[in-house]
């Protein structure tokens, strides 16, 4: 099973940045956390990479319901976005929330696993 959903997309990192934020708040996704991981690695070990930032998705809607059926599974949330600089163009990685469901394997968590994922594709075919 693939742990990500994947778009490559042509532009500026900055516009296509913000596209997936809008498309994120579209879909009841709020930014939680963000990491400039171009800045941090630089910064703590000297390494040079393209720009590369993960931004924390959080519904907390979907987040409370899931904590409710699994207190645990908050050490996989939020869900992880990652926008990447790439030879191709700026790529658009995002969590598959299907993984959860492997770890957990409840019923309750696979609906809401196939809720999120909706959400999330929907967020990234729109970006």
């Amino acid at each position: 099973m693939s742990y990500c959903m994947s778009r490559t997309i042509t532009g500026e990192f900055d516009a296509v940045e913000a596209r997936v934020r809008a498309a994120l708040a579209a879909q009841g996704f709020g930014v939680v956390t963000e990491i400039d991981m171009q800045a941090t690695l630089r910064a703590k070990i000297g390494a040079e990479i393209d720009r590369h930032v993960i931004l924390g998705a959080c519904n907390p809607g979907f987040a409370h319901r899931a904590l409710q059926v699994e207190p645990e599974i908050g050490l996989l949330l939020p869900c992880n976005v990652v926008i990447r600089a790439a030879a191709d163009g700026i790529v658009v990685d995002v969590i598959d929330p299907q993984m959860m469901t492997d770890l957990a394997q409840s019923p309750q968590m696979q609906a809401i696993a196939d809720e999120v994922g909706e959400k999330l594709s929907a967020a990234l075919a729109s970006v």
